[in-house]
């Protein structure tokens, strides 16, 4: 049945305008106007594209809802944390002083939030 679908991921926000300056401006992503009259952002992306729509009692996910592969997680922490981004730490994870957990077989990650608490991360996939 969903063979020749193609899904797509969403997440919800409090503030649509600030995820549009954080995600376009911060981030540098291509924002998009999909539904104005419903407030929907559509985040472009090579594999297709990201909805975000605003949820006025928004509660953020304690999980990551968005990911993103970089060559270089190192270059992409630092890029970030000049551009204003602040990196979460987590309990049970040995992260180093950029906030980047390299361990125990799995992608070198590090984690941080949108304006509306949402969990994302730069993980590296050479």
């Amino acid at each position: 049945m969903f063979a020749q679908t193609t899904p797509f991921s969403s997440f919800a926000v409090d503030d649509t305008d600030a995820a549009r300056e954080f995600y376009g401006g911060t981030l540098g992503m291509t924002v998009t106007d999909v539904m104005e009259d419903m407030g929907l952002l559509g985040l472009e992306t090579p594999g297709g594209q990201v909805l975000v729509y605003p949820k006025p009692d928004h509660v953020p996910a304690t999980f990551t809802v968005l990911n993103f592969p970089v060559e270089d997680v190192d270059a992409a922490v630092d890029e970030l944390a000049a551009r204003g981004v602040t990196f979460k730490r987590y309990e049970g994870f040995e992260q180093d002083d950029k906030g980047i957990a390299r361990g125990d077989g799995g992608p070198a990650i590090a984690w941080f939030e949108d304006p509306a608490g949402n969990v994302l991360s730069v993980l590296e996939q050479p």
